[in-house]
């Protein structure tokens, strides 16, 4: 038997507590029993925790069922012979089944509930080296949830047989901001988590990245219905599928991602797609047909453009989420199918109920975790990323690698977060307007006529039908959709400006051919300034203007 020495605080030994410590333990049946003759020769981590050289056990609530009483005793006056500063409280603690994970963490967090806990005079342990695994891990969520106030302490065997040795023992203080590593792994974890659902795009819109920061925390800790609203090519469906793949390399889903657009249903072919049919169901039922439905059974199926669904088709639906079950088309037998929803579209579907074309009691079941997509008009701030992002799949999807020229790069860019441009539709427009450019680009080089013709393009694409436009100068980089925007009054002069810029070699000879009479009565002679300042009112500059060449 070894007896352990105590110095004080202002000593010379290990760090000891200011507060006084006391310790919850569960008695080991197994790992805390020895025969009488052997009991100081084998180590038995509840008096090894209480003979720690440099950890002071003032208390320690011996928790116990009552049918181990004897061994308790035991163990309590071992305690007190190791260490007589300890004042050993057994607790009978009943467990019918300790392995039954229900029962366990009801009587911790009873026990917890009339436990007197004095955090402020007091410091808590939890020892985790002796009960079942159930129990370790109650010990775990009582105190991570700071249901029990305390700490967590592990005890271990010496390395050697040394009938002297008490072993070690190791604190873990859940608290992860005192765990700097531990934290950083569990903020790495989050970044990568963000970072795949963005498909790698380094976004700078915080409303965007905010909203991708809530779908990854429902993804994590969620299986309900998930809705995704917003424009058409918004990346509804882009974005549906990565949270399939991050929860499926989670293995919170094991199915399949089965993905459909409700648009393509039509008719009496709706429902035998989506719930199947049985052979001879109907007129050129040939075969049986398990359906969509069954198909996601254990993963995602992910219905695009749900809005379109038939109301008979939503009724069957409804069930389906809510049951898991569900009769295919001309079979009397139901099948099964644990399937999780995802959903997105481009309408309101309140605006679908209040018309009666969409059922109210679908939309709340699937409205539980709505998540509306903004278009990427938008998102002004993430044009540049999703620049590069379009540029390395172009690469990737051709084996060519192509690159802007500096003046036709601040071009595009200008424009693609201008006003001018809407985007209508959204990340589809983006990625053909790239794949465009980086088809036409002499030489894998994007350059300023290129994106110009792509400009041109877009502008004419985006014109309201029936829209008539003024002729924008020859050779001008004014774009259709600034001049719409203006009066008669406003385009007409804009437009002369332009062909004047267009034809000086600079900002100032410019200034001298538009402001020649006013220069004569030196009214204001900066002439440079005064078209400098013209041009910002419509978010332009000289730069803007290819000029022409003799």
């Amino acid at each position: 038997m070894t007896t352990k020495s105590v110095t004080s605080d202002n000593g010379t030994s290990p760090s000891i507590a200011a507060l006084p410590v006391t310790v919850l333990s569960i008695l080991g049946t197994t790992l805390d029993r020895a025969s009488p003759k052997k009991r100081w020769e084998r180590w038995r981590p509840t008096v090894a925790l209480c003979s720690q050289e440099d950890l002071v056990v003032h208390r320690l609530e011996l928790l116990h069922s009552p049918q181990q009483s004897v061994l308790a005793e035991q163990i309590a006056e071992d305690v007190r012979a190791v260490s007589p500063e300890t004042t050993v409280q057994l607790v009978p603690l009943h467990f019918e089944d300790p392995w039954d994970f229900e029962e366990v963490y009801g009587g911790l967090h009873d026990f917890a509930e009339a436990y007197t806990f004095k955090p402020e005079r007091e410091r808590y342990l939890i020892h985790m080296t002796t009960g079942s695994h159930v129990v370790q891990i109650c010990w775990f969520l009582l105190a991570e949830s700071r249901r029990v106030p305390a700490q967590l302490v592990q005890t271990a065997p010496p390395r050697r047989r040394d009938g002297d040795s008490a072993g070690t023992h190791s604190i873990i203080d859940l608290d992860l901001s005192r765990y700097d590593r531990i934290a950083q792994r569990f903020v790495r974890q989050t970044h990568d988590n963000l970072s795949f659902l963005k498909s790698g795009i380094q976004t700078r819109n915080a409303a965007f990245n905010r909203l991708i920061t809530q779908i990854e925390r429902v993804a994590i800790n969620s299986s309900a219905p998930m809705l995704f609203t917003g424009p058409t090519g918004a990346g509804k469906s882009q974005l549906a599928g990565r949270i399939y793949e991050l929860k499926h390399s989670k293995r919170q889903v094991e199915g399949p991602f089965v993905e459909v657009n409700c648009a393509t249903l039509r008719g009496d072919s709706a429902m035998s797609a989506l719930f199947g049919h049985k052979k001879g169901a109907f007129t050129g039922a040939m075969t049986d047909r398990p359906g969509l439905l069954r198909a996601a059974d254990k993963g995602i199926l992910f219905l695009d453009e749900i809005a379109e669904l038939g109301l008979d088709e939503q009724a069957m639906l409804l069930r389906a989420i809510e049951e898991k079950r569900f009769l295919p088309v001309g079979s009397d037998k139901e099948v099964v199918s644990d399937f999780s929803l995802f959903a997105g579209t481009n309408r309101d579907l309140r605006e679908r109920v209040a018309q009666g074309a969409f059922r109210e009691d679908l939309w709340a079941r699937i409205n539980l975790w709505t998540f509306e997509l903004p278009g990427l008009a938008a998102r002004p701030e993430d044009i540049e990323p999703n620049l590069e992002y379009e540029l390395d799949r172009f690469a990737e999807q051709t084996g060519r690698r192509i690159s802007f020229n500096k003046e036709a790069r601040q071009a595009f860019l200008r424009f693609a977060k201008s006003p001018q441009a809407t985007w209508s539709g959204n990340f589809r427009d983006f990625n053909a307007c790239i794949t465009r450019m980086g088809t036409l680009a002499p030489g894998g080089r994007i350059d300023r006529n290129t994106v110009k013709e792509e400009l041109a393009r877009l502008t004419h694409q985006w014109r309201i039908p029936g829209q008539s436009f003024g002729a924008p100068p020859q050779n001008s980089t004014l774009q259709p959709g600034l001049l719409s925007t203006l009066d008669r009054f406003d385009r007409v002069q804009l437009e002369d400006v332009a062909r004047v810029c267009q034809a000086s070699p600079s900002l100032s000879e410019a200034g001298r051919r538009l402001y020649a009479e006013s220069r004569k009565l030196k009214k204001n002679p900066n002439d440079a300034d005064r078209l400098r300042k013209y041009l910002a009112r419509f978010e332009l500059s000289f730069s803007d203007f290819d000029q022409e060449t003799p």
